[in-house]
């Protein structure tokens, strides 16, 4: 009697192990399914070309765009590759040897996103032009176009600025899982365009400049590198009308004696070679204009009116760099 007394118990005991792994494994089952499902959850955004459905934190980036790099860095997110020529010379990226180097947008090596394998392309600006190329390089990636226009030839450039540095912002807050500080980052961009406006007197007359190779060039209301879409953003009236000003990234051409004659109350400087020159030869923008003689007796120079841009603006047009260029402009105007 308890010898089969004992063989029940054994084989109720065995029973009961089946039947909990049984139980562990469908759990088990059912929590692999979970992370299944979440590693395939994706967000719709919108880019230039329309709605792109992207994985969300998707692995193996390529960023493109110099208006993300920054984000990109201070949100900790990996890339594969990415254009160093093209970067600010600081960022961890472009030291990092394990991101790969994809080139200049000039003579891009468009093979390195392909050997990347990537799941996500950040395309925009610069890069713009090879967006076709790289979707078909490669299929299997999902190809957004962030690039917004603010030459002033499609809508007004100031509001296709702010609402372009929002838009883009937002949609990588939402790719990357980071949109409580993607919320911060529009936050301190919208009080420093608020700062920057009240800041200005409504009367002063400005002039915006880009110094590139010793030489200066004039960067129209409106269409103007980096400077031209703040005109209407904060109201400026400019001391200088050119016909037939564009968007060059040196400038249009101006002289000297026209900008003096100008007599501006402010100018406003982007230093080119401040972003992309390591040749010794390269002349500081501050250097340029201290050592004009034709320059020497405006009001914005004997009055200290001079605004430079952050020294990497030219390679890092991120949100973080206006918000920093929109307080110097504040704490300038104010002073």
């Amino acid at each position: 009697m308890k010898k089969n007394k004992f063989l029940k118990l054994t084989v109720l005991t065995m029973a009961l192990m089946v039947f909990l792994v049984g139980c562990g494994k469908a759990n088990n089952g059912s929590k692999d399914a979970e992370i299944e499902q979440q590693s395939v959850e994706s967000v719709v955004i919108k880019d230039i070309h329309g709605e792109v459905t992207v994985p969300i934190n998707p692995k193996n980036v390529v960023a493109l765009d110099n208006r993300t790099f920054e984000t990109l860095s201070d949100w900790d997110i990996k890339l594969a590759a990415a254009p160093k020529g093209v970067m600010p010379k600081d960022s961890p990226y472009v030291k990092n040897e394990s991101v790969q180097d994809i080139g200049s947008h000039k003579e891009p090596n468009l093979e390195v996103i392909a050997a990347v394998d990537p799941e996500l392309v950040i395309v925009g600006q610069r890069f713009s032009n090879y967006y076709e190329d790289i979707k078909k390089l490669v299929p299997n990636a999902v190809v957004i176009d962030l690039s917004f226009d603010v030459s002033g030839e499609n809508g007004a450039a100031g509001e296709s600025l702010v609402n372009g540095l929002k838009d883009s912002t937002i949609a990588l807050g939402q790719i990357f899982n980071k949109n409580d500080e993607a919320e911060k980052l529009i936050e301190n961009f919208d009080k420093s365009i608020e700062d920057a406006k009240s800041a200005y007197n409504g009367t002063d007359r400005v002039m915006s400049i880009v110094v590139s190779g010793g030489e200066i060039g004039f960067s129209a209301p409106t269409s103007g590198r980096v400077w031209g879409p703040m005109y209407e953003i904060f109201g400026w009236k400019s001391a200088l009308d050119v016909d037939g000003s564009t968007s060059d990234h040196k400038g249009d051409d101006i002289s000297v004696e026209a900008i003096a004659q100008s007599n501006p109350d402010w100018i406003f400087v982007l230093d080119r070679d401040a972003a992309t020159s390591s040749s010794e030869d390269a002349v500081p923008a501050q250097d340029v204009i201290d050592n004009s003689p034709a320059l020497k007796n405006i009001e914005a120079v004997t009055d200290e009116h001079i605004v430079y841009a952050p020294n990497d603006t030219y390679t890092n047009e991120s949100i973080q760099t206006y918000v920093e260029l929109f307080g110097d402009l504040t704490n300038s105007l104010t002073k």
